[in-house]
């Protein structure tokens, strides 16, 4: 009856108390659930919240316990996926085990994430941050929404929101007060006018642009943008294109990867790579099928030899 039938799976992560139970309960008492499907959901820590058992019968789900990571196996899935007679699965993943792992080694073949929710408690973010960051980013690389819970109107929502977006630019933000209000339109204050027809970027200020011009690629449409850049090709770039981009830490210093946006310009095949340039550039959005969306891509105006920016890493947080 199963066979290979594709299962949809919802994963929540976080760390112990950031929130993922409570999350899950209101999924469910959203009616997110109540298709009829049966579902199975799997637990892998205990919480200081519990789901009350006359709700998960009335939404037919049936729910088991893995308390260790090397007990969470492809064949306790599928097994228990059997079982239950499951069309779907959450799992609630404890925020210690490798997530990494978890997608590429337990979960069978047809068992497809098709969500992913971090939640974080916003009172202990910055020491998690500060001290566990490397196990923070899997969770933000690979959700598809981030809940900051038990915020206050003292925290700088901006900071945390780019920490993240830092790390996953496509992921939803949102931030729940204690009083249970929730915002997802957190305006960054900017360095630069962003209602100029022309706006220079200082070099601390391309980390910020970026994510901006990501999210809202319309707002730069057709202004020129000028900035410092380090000369990026690839030999899968269309002809006449390059990157002037710039090496961002996501994590620690073992993370630095470029980021930046194609860009066209004639003199592109003549750029020494890894040299350093200033570029003038017009923004023009066009549909990227990759990511569904409107996404920037720059044409150059001016391409000019430049000096190395005081500091040459790019920081988000």
């Amino acid at each position: 009856m199963f066979g290979n039938k594709d299962i949809p799976v919802y994963l929540f992560t976080g760390f112990l108390e950031s929130g993922k139970t409570t999350c899950i309960r209101e999924i469910i008492e959203e009616g997110n659930f109540s298709d009829g499907k049966r579902t199975l959901m799997i637990l892998t820590e205990e919480g200081e919240v519990e789901i009350d058992e006359m709700m998960l019968r009335a939404h037919k789900i049936d729910v088991i316990t893995v308390e260790n990571e090397e007990e969470f196996t492809e064949n306790v899935c599928t097994h228990n996926q059997k079982k239950y007679r499951a069309d779907r699965v959450i799992i609630e993943v404890n925020g210690m085990w490798n997530l990494d792992s978890i997608y590429n080694k337990v979960l069978p073949e047809n068992w497809v994430v098709v969500q992913c929710f971090t939640t974080v408690n916003a009172q202990t973010f910055d020491m998690y941050v500060n001290n566990m960051k490397s196990m923070m980013m899997p969770q933000f690389q690979m959700s598809d929404m981030v809940i900051f819970n038990r915020c206050t109107s003292s925290m700088d929502k901006p900071s945390m929101r780019r920490a993240v977006k830092g790390i996953n630019r496509m992921t939803q933000v949102l931030f729940e007060s204690e009083d249970g209000t929730v915002e997802n339109n957190i305006e960054e204050e900017l360095p630069y006018d962003v209602n100029a027809s022309e706006i220079t970027l200082e070099d601390d200020d391309f980390g910020l642009w970026y994510i901006d011009v990501t999210e809202n690629p319309e707002r730069y449409d057709g202004k020129t943008i000028t900035f410092k850049g380090q000369v990026y090709r690839s030999e899968n770039f269309p002809s006449g294109t390059f990157v002037p981009a710039r090496a961002a830490m996501t994590c620690c210093a073992d993370d630095i990867q470029k980021i930046g946006f194609l860009c066209h310009a004639k003199e592109a095949e003549s750029l020494a790579i890894d040299s350093w340039v200033m570029v003038s550039v017009k923004v023009k959005p066009e549909f990227n099928p990759g990511y569904q969306m409107m996404y920037p891509v720059l044409w150059a105006d001016k391409v000019e030899s430049a000096k190395p920016p005081a500091e040459e890493v790019v920081y988000f947080s």
